[in-house]
């Protein structure tokens, strides 16, 4: 059955298009994400959403979506995804960064223009018929210095734009690397220096904990006297009063602003100061932008929902559709390793500790740990999934850490996944063979080869004569038929284990049976998603 995509917000034909042509049952009803109450009837009947900023997917929207697998936001913004919520509950929230960067990084720079020569202003004395020659006295572009707060996508292309106008650019970024500063021809400073070196200061940053009122009233007193600042990436970057007050008083020449605190803006206290130009949240607002955005959205939503890949996931690790064909196998196994762990542990877990050996360590360890930790927690969350895990083990205070190491033993690579609780660890390893199937290779320390399978049992006894009988005989009593069989021991006489792959799942009569026999120390039926 082909899935099936509600489009719920303003998208492009050629967005509807491209869902049609993949195969995707797409739902285009451009004006039902203003009805929450219509959305919220029908939300559960689709596997994904595409939505611009219209559609608000709330915590309420998200509870009624039961079969939602994908949102995918045409633009950057995700203020109108609850995504905490969305994690919860498995479903997956792209973006599309890259859609609409050179469109607002072109407006960003429009605005600095704009506000260096006053020209809305003269544009509506004009109009006027005053013909104020002498009011509008500009600066110009070169040879001042430009802050750029946040070196990222839009970042660099404002900074490379800039350059271009032979201004001098200086950056903060606290993610920005010398050599990627270098690379880009930009100065990478500190907050503090930026604020009192710059003529013009544009944001390009996220609004977060971290960046919130980065333009607080006390850093808008550091500022140099006559600075001018531009501000096209969120609302909620600057204290807006306090900027109101800079500007009146003479120490901020101007400013340009296309985002506000609140949107949509009706009234702030930038509005109807002469030195601020401002616009409604113009930044991605081109014909090529909006086309762009929304044939991105399609696209990744597709790839997702027909192959698996993911790209520009807001909660989730990027897998290409390439690295989906070679990495399913892995994900597959590093599910198993972790539904294994999840299934025989019954006490609270501390701490995740996963191993990526040889050509497993080269692959995408987000994706394969994402894969290993639901494992663990479907045993008491059937519905986890990669993107929830982390979400729940975070939330539960489980400790999760990776590490990578060359090729070490006989095969190219494979992943080891151990858990801590307050009593004991407990670990197991395995690998893809060349058949693409999942093997378990190692428990407990005992190297084995067994295969994976639907219905599975695994027992531990002492190494002593007439065990393979034992279970054979009671399986076989109760009609259980054996596909595989593997047997492991530490040492002749030691500890050994057997990991029985079944037809059907063992009922707890032969369970009782086994255990009741005094040769196992330990039974445990246990069951895979194939």
């Amino acid at each position: 059955m082909a899935p099936k995509v509600l489009i719920s917000d303003e998208l492009s034909e050629a967005a509807v298009q491209i869902f049609k042509d993949r195969g995707i049952d797409v739902d285009f009803q451009p004006n039902l994400g203003k009805d929450k109450e219509k959305l919220l009837e029908i939300i559960g009947n689709y596997d994904g959403l595409a939505i611009r900023s219209a559609t608000k997917a709330t915590e309420k929207i998200i509870a009624a979506a039961t079969n939602l697998k994908v949102i995918g936001r045409a633009g950057i913004g995700v203020d109108n995804v609850d995504i905490p919520a969305a994690s919860k509950k498995g479903i997956i929230v792209m973006n599309t960064p890259f859609g609409n960067s050179i469109t607002t990084a072109e407006h960003a720079i429009s605005l600095m223009m704009a506000v260096a020569r006053q020209i809305p202003e003269a544009n509506a004395s004009t109009h006027a018929g005053k013909w104020e020659k002498s009011r509008f006295m500009g600066v110009e572009l070169t040879a001042k210095t430009l802050g750029v707060i946040g070196a990222g996508n839009i970042g660099s292309i404002v900074i490379d734009r800039a350059l271009g106008l032979r201004m001098k650019v200086i950056a903060y970024d606290p993610f920005l690397s010398e050599d990627r500063a270098t690379e880009i021809g930009v100065e990478k400073v500190e907050l503090d220096d930026l604020l009192a070196r710059a003529d013009f200061i544009t944001m390009h940053v996220p609004l977060t904990d971290q960046t919130r009122n980065i333009l607080s009233r006390e850093n808008i007193a550091k500022l140099k006297q006559g600075v001018r600042i531009i501000n096209c990436a969120r609302g909620g970057l600057v204290d807006e009063d306090a900027l109101a007050d800079a500007l009146k008083s003479g120490h901020v020449a101007g400013a340009a602003f296309d985002v506000f605190a609140v949107e949509p803006a009706t009234d702030s206290p930038l509005f109807n100061l002469p030195n601020v130009v401002v616009t409604p949240h113009l930044g991605a607002a081109t014909t090529e932008a909006q086309e762009n955005v929304a044939l991105q959205v399609a696209e990744q939503m597709s790839d997702y929902l027909l192959t698996g890949a993911v790209s520009n996931a807001l909660n989730m690790p990027s897998v290409t559709a390439e690295e989906a064909k070679i990495m399913g196998p892995w994900i597959k196994l590093s599910g198993h390793l972790g539904n294994f762990i999840g299934q025989m542990t019954d006490e609270p877990i501390m701490a995740i500790n996963i191993l990526f050996d040889g050509t497993a360590s080269e692959m995408n360890l987000k994706a394969l740990t994402a894969s290993s930790v639901a494992g663990i927690m479907k045993a008491t969350n059937p519905d986890v999934n990669m993107v929830s895990a982390p979400v729940i083990a975070k939330e539960r205070g489980v400790k999760i850490s990776t590490t990578k190491q060359d090729q070490s033993g006989a095969f190219e690579g494979y992943i080891k996944v151990t858990v801590v609780t307050e009593s004991r660890e407990r670990s197991i390893a395995g690998t893809v063979f060349n058949d693409g199937k999942p093997r378990f290779i190692q428990i407990k320390g005992i190297n084995i080869d067994a295969e994976v399978g639907e219905n599975m049992v695994y027992t531990t006894n002492n190494d002593v004569p007439g065990i393979i009988g034992v279970l054979g005989s009671i399986l076989g009593t109760n009609s259980v038929n054996i596909a595989n069989f593997t047997l492991g021991r530490a040492e002749a006489k030691g500890e050994a284990i057997a990991l029985l792959y079944l037809d059907e799942p063992l009922p707890a009569k032969a369970v009782a049976e086994l255990e009741g026999t005094g040769k196992f120390k330990q039974v445990k039926p246990l069951r895979f998603d194939i």
